[in-house]
């Protein structure tokens, strides 16, 4: 134990925390100093935080959520138009992140919903379809996610696309999502130049036949399983999907073979297929969905449901306010350009994909992808000091998603509003770079942090549903 005579006879131990000043003033005097992370709460939950925390039904009602997610399935069930499986009309779109209008959409939605327009034959040129959409006669736009869906970067779905079905049997849910077009100048991205519309195209007609006829020959296809298995091998689910890409190929190639389709097209498919690294994001997408569902509506839970971003605003959905939306300006990644681009010509940040960073992995598994940060413009020391902070604002880990460089330790899972208050730690995400001005596509990768102002808003919502 130390006296008060011991301060006085041996060498003192400063730790300091908060703002730099005092360490700064001891260590300009030679005084070696251990700093702290710490940091007051986020701004403006003053009120709002204790009194979510003195909560009583908030611990029961988180450890009810993460349970939910944890024993959640993810199983792919078949491949479907979208007219088919989400009764879209034509004139009806489903599009990334929260509810937007044309006149807020960033140039990447505007591209995306120009290009839809074209594929669907609703419109001749870009001209016609952005004349129509302003106008929005017999158009309506809705979120992917209050369908139950998932698009990733525009997000933009149309009634005559495709989209992988996958079914959560412990929860009894399903999610969707659009099948995968690549990289570089494709839809989801903001482009809609011929290339893009007859891609498209063959997907509808060609592709998307294919994948339905090997799923049904197949039988079920264990997504979670996969998704377990990329995490040990590379992947972190969001800009890595390698190893996932190449299982799930392995899962369909014999009932693509046997399909009795012409071996022209087979090949053709598994050419794409195999030549796209991120054909799998979209089924990790939706089983991410189902997962992350699967806590929605839990009174007094302040576990983290949605992530989205529209590409003008980010949005998020807690367990304990249900389906509302609480938004702020999106950010704009910061990262890796292609080619000649440069951070001038990205938009902010944009897409569903946030959902693989609300399951825990995507940006939260970036020890687990060591990889990935030549493509996100990080450092491996980063990736691992990440993955341990997202440690700190959530309330569960996922024995599934284990990463062997922390000693299998389960994905840091169930973002708790809470937590991000008291800690300032907002969630990490990497993510695509999509060009500001609609029709030019892919920019870059990067990082990027959801705005501070969801967190505070939602906790007041959750504070305002308070029993008193």
């Amino acid at each position: 134990m130390t006296t008060l005579r011991d301060l006085l006879t041996t060498e003192p131990r400063v730790v300091t925390a908060g703002v730099d000043l005092f360490a700064d003033a001891l260590a300009a005097q030679a005084v070696a100093t251990e700093q702290v992370e710490w940091r007051p709460p986020l701004d403006g939950t003053a009120d709002s935080l204790p009194a979510v925390m003195a909560d009583p039904r908030r611990a029961a009602a988180n450890t009810r959520a993460v349970e939910r997610m944890l024993a959640s399935t993810a199983e792919l069930v078949d491949v479907r138009p979208a007219r088919e499986v989400l009764g879209l009309q034509p004139g009806e779109f489903l599009h990334a992140g929260p509810p937007l209008t044309w006149e807020r959409a960033s140039g990447p939605m505007r591209g995306a919903l120009i290009g839809a327009m074209i594929f669907e034959g609703l419109a001749s040129t870009p001209e016609d379809a952005d004349g129509k959409l302003a106008g929005g006669d017999g158009i309506t736009l809705q979120p992917c996610h209050d369908r139950g869906a998932v698009g990733p970067m525009a997000g933009v779905v149309s009634p005559s696309m495709w989209m992988f079905e996958l079914r959560d049997e412990a929860n009894d849910g399903t999610s969707w999502c659009s099948l995968n077009e690549g990289l570089g100048k494709v839809l989801r991205y903001g482009a809609y130049s011929p290339d893009v519309i007859d891609r498209l195209r063959w997907m509808s007609d060609v592709l998307g036949p294919l994948l339905q006829t090997a799923v049904r020959r197949r039988g079920r296809i264990d997504v979670k399983s996969i998704v377990a298995q990329m995490v040990q091998m590379g992947d972190e689910g969001h800009n890595r999907n390698r190893a996932g890409t190449l299982m799930l190929l392995r899962e369909l190639l014999p009932d693509l073979i046997d399909s009795g389709a012409p071996s022209v097209q087979v090949a053709e498919a598994v050419r794409f297929v195999s030549g796209n690294d991120h054909f799998f994001l979209n089924l990790v997408m939706p089983a991410g969905k189902l997962q992350t569902s699967a806590a929605a509506g839990i009174d007094g839970s302040t576990v983290v449901t949605t992530m989205a971003r529209n590409g003008t605003d980010f949005g998020i959905q807690v367990s304990g306010t249900g389906s509302e939306w609480f938004t702020a300006p999106a950010n704009t990644p910061d990262g890796l350009f292609l080619g000649s681009f440069g951070p001038e010509d990205a938009n902010p940040d944009i897409g569903d994909s946030t959902i693989t960073e609300t399951m825990g992995i995507g940006g939260f598994a970036m020890a687990a992808a060591p990889a990935i940060v030549r493509f996100v413009g990080g450092s491996v020391p980063d990736a691992l000091r990440t993955s341990r902070l997202m440690y700190e604002i959530t309330v569960g880990e996922n024995p599934a998603y284990a990463y062997p460089i922390l000693e299998f330790r389960g994905a840091p899972t169930g973002i708790d509003v809470t937590l991000v208050a008291r800690t300032g730690i907002l969630p990490q995400i990497n993510t695509g770079m999509a060009g500001k001005v609609a029709g030019t596509g892919q920019v870059g990768a990067g990082l990027v942090k959801p705005p501070a102002e969801c967190f505070t808003a939602a906790l007041a919502a959750l504070a305002a549903r308070t029993p008193t």
